[in-house]
């Protein structure tokens, strides 16, 4: 808002103008803006539905209790040591404070250390833990999973012919509208645009920027990389490490978008009966891509998503601003579900036979934390597993699209 707010009278004039106009075309059509986030009509209250304890799962975990479980939980405590302790966070109908949620993964990690079995373990958390079901789709319980990871990535500080495209930083010119400030209703929503003259418009789409040659100036790329298809996938990620032609590496990380909806070009490729539903992945699309480059554009403007970024010295990190753990940090949808909270997932992760195909299926049990969020991951019955870097992590990221359950674990008061 800084950027609006210091021009004069007459931006004084033209931002309230904005402000009424938003709110205006807020309330009239139902959230149409482009650039509009909507919270879903169950909203955080009934995100969570509180279990009795004859309903609880049967904890245990696939990995054991591990030293990523032990990382990924202190992060989580670094996240809500930024915050007040009176703050409440909403699980479901109930709210607990930042302090209470700190004790709950203080206690949790600490009953970790005595390594108990499953049976011990069970009857610590059915003493000392209330559990919650995320409503998942239709009220059902039921939460569809999927994957994302660190790609490694060829590139350079500059353009040459080997590396032709540009990783933007986010552009000078991208506004970030918090409409929170301006309204009680509208806590949590925000819109995404640019000013132009006395106008406040959508910010261009993805197959506007890459006709834009004057974004390189708003906009001066982090490094350049190989294809747009590379690009994408990043973008879809939101993290990477770029292996530079210098020989040193670069960590880069999301950093706003345009504010376009995001839309799958996954689910394009399968309505146009060009790769079978139940053979899709992302490497299915880059293959299709490879072999069909006229197509390219078409398919890749499908999504008008578009996502900028910035080298971090530590990383990935997620929404929370802290480092994600491999197999425990999960990306949820962050209006409904706590962030930071302690997660217990089940469902099926996949088994690489090599070669970037699945061996198998395995079902899997565990705990992770609630440390990300994602374009795509909306509603209470999304969720997205942090699989790291490397060979597994891109067959886990790339298949996984598993129906499952997701649970949230808060001390009782």
């Amino acid at each position: 808002m800084s950027r609006l707010a210091g021009g004069g009278r007459n931006r004084k004039v033209f931002l309230w103008s904005l402000v009424l106009g938003v709110l205006v075309a807020v309330f009239a059509d139902g959230c149409s803006w482009v650039g509009f986030e909507r919270v879903s009509e169950k909203g955080p209250a009934g995100a969570l539905v509180k279990l009795s304890p004859a309903a609880y799962p049967r904890f245990r975990d696939w990995f054991g209790y591990d030293a990523n479980l032990q990382r990924a939980l202190k992060m989580s405590l670094a996240f809500l040591e930024r915050l007040p302790d009176e703050r409440e966070l909403c699980f479901g109908p109930d709210r607990y404070t930042v302090a209470h949620l700190r004790q709950s993964l203080k206690l949790f990690a600490d009953f970790l250390c005595l390594q108990p079995d499953e049976a011990r373990l069970n009857r610590f958390i059915r003493h000392n833990y209330n559990v919650y079901a995320a409503a998942g789709r239709r009220g059902r319980q039921q939460v569809l999973f999927t994957g994302y990871f660190e790609p490694e990535l060829e590139g350079s500080l500059e353009k040459s012919e080997e590396f032709p495209v540009p990783l933007h930083r986010r552009p000078a010119d991208l506004v970030t509208v918090d409409l929170g400030l301006f309204s009680r209703d509208l806590k949590g929503r925000r819109i995404v645009g640019r000013v132009e003259g006395n106008r406040f418009l959508p910010y261009w789409d993805r197959s506007q920027i890459n006709r834009r040659a004057d974004l390189l100036e708003k906009a001066r790329p982090v490094a350049w990389v190989r294809s747009r298809v590379d690009r994408f996938f990043l973008q879809i990620q939101g993290s990477g490490r770029i292996y530079l032609d210098d020989g040193t590496s670069l960590s880069v990380h999301y950093d706003g978008a345009n504010g376009r909806p995001y839309r799958s070009i996954g689910r394009l490729l399968i309505d146009r009966g060009k790769i079978p539903a139940e053979k899709m992945s992302m490497q299915a699309i880059r293959r299709y891509l490879e072999k069909h480059p006229r197509e390219m554009d078409e398919i890749l403007h499908h999504n008008p998503s578009y996502v900028f970024f910035r080298v971090e010295e530590k990383g990935p990190l997620g929404c929370l601003n802290v480092p994600l753990t491999p197999g425990r940090s999960l990306a949820t949808d962050r209006r409904l579900f706590p962030p930071g909270g302690l997660c217990y997932v089940k469902t099926r992760i996949p088994l690489s036979k090599g070669s970037g195909t699945v061996g198998g299926w395995l079902n899997y049990f565990g705990f992770a934390m609630n440390q990300d969020t994602g374009g795509a991951i909306r509603g209470p019955g999304r969720a997205d597993f942090f699989w790291g870097s490397g060979p597994y992590a891109a067959v886990a990221a790339g298949h996984m699209q598993e129906p499952g359950r997701l649970y949230f674990l808060v001390l009782k008061p």
